[in-house]
């Protein structure tokens, strides 16, 4: 059975003293534990990677991320932080290709793609991200966009390291608009997503991947959306600001 994941994406929010009060709120809000085969992540900003992962300490189901690395080992790249450096301080979780990322930074997808290698090869679990901006969606071509992200990022790996991605679907148009796509037009991109899966790797490994949804999540439509069955979590923004929100959708995983 694969994984409900609730990852939580700050972006460039709060201070450090803010995120230890919000990460030991949401921490006392999980104190009885977590839903089955449910995790959470916290992806904060690399200056507080460490801060927060000493509170979080060792646990099974809550866990810190980045929210980006680079597409470099090593070397003179002023700002950058990459896979290896994140693994040698046992960060276990990253975000690539956020929309964010592509519009603002001019992630592409070949940058993107390097990206994942060097995380999968560090050790590191990639949350990849793929979507569509609302000029494509109401053109009718997401799903043609969105193949191709997926086939430029990941369908070149091998069986055994696709199964280490974790694939997010953030509908651009629905990102920090207040917009939401429904919760069918949700589990049709997801389910168009793991049948671009199925097809190159096989029912098994299709089923095996999480996939989750990354488009105004709030406590309010999160168990609709999480109860589509190709719906795995989700990729929250916002809402993980609040504790009391973020618990909200944990609770609806």
């Amino acid at each position: 059975m694969r994984k409900k994941i609730i990852a939580g994406n700050w972006k460039m929010n709060k201070t450090l003293s803010e995120a230890r009060a919000l990460c030991t709120e949401i921490q006392s809000g999980l104190a009885g534990g977590l839903p089955e085969n449910t995790i959470s992540i916290l992806c904060v900003p690399g200056l507080y990677l460490l801060p927060v992962k000493e509170l979080i300490g060792n646990t099974s189901s809550l866990f810190v991320g980045a929210q980006n690395s680079a597409a470099f080992t090593d070397g003179a790249f002023t700002g950058e932080t990459s896979a290896t450096q994140l693994a040698a301080a046992s960060i276990p979780y990253v975000i690539i290709g956020h929309s964010e990322r592509r519009s603002l930074f001019g992630d592409t997808d070949e940058v993107i793609k390097t990206k994942i290698d060097l995380a999968l090869e560090a050790g590191i679990t990639p949350i990849f991200c793929c979507g569509e901006p609302k000029e494509i969606r109401e053109a009718g071509t997401h799903e043609s966009l969105v193949k191709s992200q997926v086939e430029a990022a990941i369908l070149h790996l091998d069986a055994s390291s696709i199964k280490k991605v974790v694939i997010a679907y953030e509908p651009v148009w629905a990102i920090g608009t207040g917009l939401t796509a429904s919760s069918q037009q949700a589990q049709d991109m997801h389910a168009f997503i793991r049948s671009l899966l199925l097809k190159v790797y096989g029912k098994e490994t299709a089923d095996s991947i999480s996939i989750l949804y990354g488009g105004s999540v709030k406590a309010s439509n999160a168990k609709e959306l999480f109860e589509m069955p190709d719906v795995d979590g989700g990729l929250v923004g916002g809402a993980s600001l609040q504790a009391a929100e973020f618990l909200g959708i944990i609770q609806c995983a």
